[in-house]
């Protein structure tokens, strides 16, 4: 493990911890990094498009005559929307959370109206398939992501029924217990005659917010970064998608996008991701959506502040309810989601250790993976380890073949390991030697001792 000098002090994340003694004046300790919010978050506040179309509108529409219509029966996607010449669909607002989706998930699709104003929006029938077809392409096109350094696992997803403010963003962002916030565009399209929900993203940030499978589809990534699509493989499967072919996806405007390929997004009624380039184009709503990640703190709680912060209009999710854990696929990590459920899961691994002395060296360490390295000393990661150190105790936690210093799926049960190998699971000395070999310093071990009793005062 790194020496004293080199490491980090984190951010305590809640009340109770806040009493235990502080290290940011110890010498070559730095503090957490501040809060940055995600691409995007400096727009303006709702300026979603569109409007209602019915009314006058629609009394001065053309009725098509019958029989030359052919109306073809509505799918479980709300809302079909018919396509005219000359006249693009064009996205309005986002609804309550109520309807099915690919994933199972809890999104009433965005409402598809036409952009000319004089012109019927009636919901109607879908395109002909053969107007829908993918079109098969030689070449895929690919860019540049950054490295995947950490995972975010996502406690608390709020969606707006306009774009959220940039005000309300920083307030979400300096709640006591909120660790990270990211803010992303989204909305409904069609894909192949039905909605999808949608977020257009940046690639090299939203990654570390997937679940770690997907995270580390470094190819994914890149292919979103170059301009193509990505779905959930519910939506794959429905929709009959294939990697490398071409679809229209309709939104303001009717762009051909590539299929850059499927992964698990981790999110209930998200079933799309596109680029933040082609989420303006399309004209999907900005900041329509803010991922929260609360380390440590309890989701319920949380949900109840960002509420508080976003008023009336917008729907808060807490992604710890059992009703979503079959929908977003959180099964890496034995279903763990968040860092408190990985340090109760690690430390099941080591009979007689406390899950709250994970806690308290994640807190100390990195604060919860707010701050992951390298260190002077050249130490790694959430648990911050020397890459000597992580060969010889790494976990490969989420089984997917590697074990990885980076990933808190992976570091956690790390730590576990190595605080167990030093007899950590016996208690009283031995606990205190164990943590001791963590980090050679006793002041070191005072605090990650007492961070834990604070973190039990409050959780258990």
């Amino acid at each position: 493990m790194a020496p004293p000098s080199a490491r980090r002090t984190g951010s305590i994340a809640d009340a109770a911890a806040e009493k235990a003694p502080s290290a940011a004046a110890e010498p070559g300790k730095r503090p957490p990094g501040e809060d940055v919010l995600a691409n995007g978050a400096e727009a303006n506040g709702a300026e979603a498009n569109g409007g209602n179309a019915n009314g006058a509108n629609a009394a001065r529409a053309r009725r098509p005559k019958p029989e030359k219509k052919e109306r073809r029966p509505r799918n479980a996607y709300a809302g079909q929307a018919r396509r005219r010449r000359g006249s693009p669909l064009l996205i309005t607002a986002i609804a309550v959370l109520a309807a099915a989706t690919a994933s199972g998930g809890v999104y009433t699709a965005l409402t598809l109206e036409e952009a000319n104003p004089t012109e019927s929006a009636g919901p109607v029938a879908a395109a002909p398939p053969g107007d829908l077809q993918g079109d098969p392409v030689n070449v895929a096109q690919s860019g540049q992501v950054a490295p995947l350094e950490r995972v975010v696992p996502p406690d608390v997803l709020a969606v707006g029924g306009a774009s959220i403010s940039t005000a309300k963003i920083k307030r979400i962002a300096k709640l006591r217990q909120v660790g990270d916030v990211l803010a992303v565009a989204g909305g409904a399209v069609q894909l192949q005659g039905r909605q999808v929900n949608a977020f257009a993203v940046d690639p090299s940030d939203f990654r570390a917010w997937t679940p770690p499978g997907t995270a580390k589809k470094t190819e994914l990534w890149e292919a979103l970064a170059g301009g193509q699509f990505v779905v959930s493989p519910a939506a794959s499967e429905q929709l009959q998608l294939a990697k490398g072919t071409r679809y229209p996806v309709v939104g303001r405007t009717m762009p051909s996008l590539t299929m850059g390929g499927s992964g698990t997004l981790g999110l209930p009624g998200i079933d799309m991701l596109v680029s933040q380039q082609a989420g303006t184009d399309m004209g999907l709503i900005p900041n329509v959506a803010v991922l929260v990640n609360a380390p440590g703190a309890d989701p319920a709680k949380v949900v109840k502040a960002v509420t508080k912060v976003l008023g009336p209009g917008t729907d808060v999710v807490n992604l710890h309810e059992s009703k979503y854990q079959n929908q977003v696929g959180g099964g890496a990590g034995g279903g763990a989601t968040s860092y408190m459920d990985l340090y109760k899961q690690a430390a099941g691994t080591c009979p007689g250790l406390s899950w709250t002395v994970l806690a308290a060296i994640g807190q100390v360490e990195s604060s919860h993976g707010r701050d992951v390295g390298p260190s002077s000393a050249g130490a790694l990661g959430p648990m911050q380890f020397m890459p000597a150190t992580w060969k010889a105790y790494g976990v490969d936690g989420d089984r997917d073949g590697k074990a990885d210093i980076m990933n808190p799926y992976d570091a956690i049960p790390g730590a576990a390991n190595y605080l167990c190998a030093n007899g950590a699971g016996k208690g009283g000395k031995q606990l205190y030697n164990a943590i001791w070999h963590y980090n050679h310093a006793h002041w070191y071990v005072q605090k990650v001792l007492g961070l834990a009793k604070a973190y039990a005062a409050r959780y258990d």
